[in-house]
């Protein structure tokens, strides 16, 4: 069996369980909180972030890309109609292009400043830097959103799926950074017709379906978040 150490709302984690729920792996979940530094999960990743999973045994696989390729390694290669990383050397090239778009370039520009202002600073005693929100974060992160949202728009306006034609690890960390940005409200879907239909097919599929049950404690989900015909 599979533990994921995660955060619910952390968007690298929340691109992990959907490659997991695309893959049919069955895995527990356990939530870590990075800010403490918990020495046992420091003897997992010395560098104390999240994602990190662990396969019976063997070594912890830490980081997110580096557990997504793992999982292709040893999942999908054996699925090529499902495998969310392509055979051809170009097609590999774009997802890869495009995991790194999503995954630092739209993590650093918007849902870093959001999850860690909304989600994040609540859950933190003071001592770990919580308390209420930074407005002019949150300011730049609904700018940078709008930008983000355009792109992903021509993406899904001229492809069938973000990266080509084939469901893709892509499609997975644009999807999970929207979707933590989406229980809070933060998605203004009206700016973007061709990025509110391709998110509505992704939020359809099965391995969505446990993210939608995600709760915070005293902040509700948006109406849109669990609406699959948002």
């Amino acid at each position: 069996m599979l533990k994921l150490y995660h955060h619910p709302f952390c968007p690298h984690s929340r691109t992990v369980r959907l490659a997991l729920g695309e893959y049919g792996v069955q895995f527990d979940c356990t939530t870590e909180y990075p800010w403490i530094r918990r020495q046992d999960f420091l003897m997992l990743n010395p560098a104390g972030t999240i994602p990190v999973l662990n396969e019976n045994d063997g070594g912890p696989v830490c980081g997110t890309w580096v557990i997504l390729e793992y999982l292709d390694e040893t999942r999908g290669y054996s699925i090529p109609d499902r495998r969310l990383l392509p055979d051809h050397p170009a097609k590999r090239a774009e997802v890869r292009r495009l995991m790194d778009w999503f995954l630092y370039k739209f993590h650093q520009e918007v849902l870093s400043y959001i999850v860690h202002e909304r989600i994040y600073k609540q859950e933190m005693a003071p001592k770990y830097g919580g308390g209420q929100p930074d407005s002019s974060a949150l300011r730049v992160a609904r700018i940078n959103m709008g930008h983000h949202l355009q792109y992903i728009g021509y993406l899904a306006g001229t492809r069938k799926w973000l990266a080509g034609d084939q469901l893709s690890f892509a499609d997975l960390a644009a999807a999970a950074m929207l979707s933590a940005a989406d229980y809070l409200g933060e998605v203004p879907w009206s700016r973007d017709e061709n990025t509110k239909s391709w998110y509505a097919r992704v939020k359809s599929r099965p391995s969505f379906r446990p993210l939608l049950s995600d709760k915070m404690l005293g902040m509700p989900a948006s109406p849109t978040y669990a609406d699959l015909d948002f």
